[in-house]
């Protein structure tokens, strides 16, 4: 019998998964202080509060900062994990390529049309309140939402082409790339190994994907992204297939905050507000319909041969 998932560890799965998150906070460390010590170069004033991290004029150097952070954590030191640490090949985490340029094709509707689908239960939890004996909680995540939004604020107020190219590079192609290395290729993948339960190893690498970013007023719809991304990678046996997805979803929300900030159009995107029910709706049926391609897609190659591709 197979083993479920990308063998990318000869490890328990419990064991690795506790290299993984070593290697994740040791990554990030590193990453901070190597971001620190760039910063404390080109900048001249006093970064020990959160106002002045986020001055206007610390917008480029903070979104290069967030890239450089994101490339060393989720890319760097997890490829070193892999590959000198576990010593396995990346190759099977990109095994099955059969008809990829289709199954992008559709992920790339799918990828414009899900935010789109989800958006009323984005404005919902972006305005729900907790339990009365939660009030203390709740006052602490609002003062670490707001202060997150004052820094993405900061950071996606670019109105060039040159920083829509760069807020690109870093917020979708990085992002994307990183974060499903990670939490599809690593954490998914020892879960599904750990569980024998490929739907358990989706939600829990889901689940932590979405807390790690430490937003819960965005939480349900990062849930349910994230829980996207790892059905596409079990659906596909591809991780570039929920990379693909993750960028696509990250370059949609940059381009139109882009178009935002220079007055192209009126809805600002870090709003939270629903799109029209009749759009909503629409998007909701080309999600689905893109969805149940995916998977019929994935059940004809079973049928196709006997070995499931992982």
């Amino acid at each position: 019998m197979l083993r479920p998932g990308t063998l990318i560890s000869d490890r328990t799965p419990i064991w690795s998964l506790l290299r993984i998150t070593f290697t994740l906070l040791a990554g990030y460390i590193a990453a901070a202080f190597l971001v620190a010590a760039i910063i404390s170069l080109v900048y001249e004033k006093d970064i020990s509060t959160i106002n002045e991290v986020i001055d206007p004029e610390m917008a480029m150097p903070l979104l290069i900062a967030q890239g450089l952070m994101s490339f060393v954590a989720f890319i760097f030191f997890p490829l070193i994990h892999i590959t000198a640490l576990e010593h396995k090949p990346l190759w099977p985490l990109i095994e099955n390529r059969k008809d990829l340029g289709k199954t992008l094709s559709l992920v790339l509707i799918l990828g414009l049309a899900f935010p789109l689908a989800i958006s009323p239960l984005a404005e919902w939890n972006a305005h729900m309140k907790f339990p009365e004996f939660m009030a203390g909680f709740e006052r602490w995540a609002r003062e670490q939402e707001e202060l997150l939004g004052k820094a993405t604020d900061a950071v996606t107020s670019f109105d060039t082409i040159g920083g829509l190219l760069i807020a690109l590079f870093i917020m979708a192609v990085i992002a994307g790339i990183g974060e499903e290395l990670v939490f599809r290729g690593l954490i998914q993948n020892e879960l599904w190994r750990g569980s024998n339960n490929i739907h358990l190893a989706i939600w829990a690498s889901a689940f932590v994907f979405s807390a790690i970013h430490m937003q819960f007023f965005g939480f349900v719809p990062r849930l349910l992204l994230g829980a996207l991304f790892g059905y596409l990678y079990y659906w596909s046996g591809n991780l570039l297939v929920p990379m693909f997805a993750h960028f696509v979803n990250n370059a949609f929300g940059v381009i139109l905050r882009y178009l935002y900030n220079i007055k192209a159009i009126s809805t600002d995107v870090a709003e939270d507000d629903a799109a029209p029910w009749s759009l909503v709706i629409v998007s909701a049926v080309i999600a689905a319909v893109m969805i149940y391609q995916l998977h019929k897609k994935r059940s004809n190659e079973r049928a196709e041969t006997v070995h499931e591709p992982y």
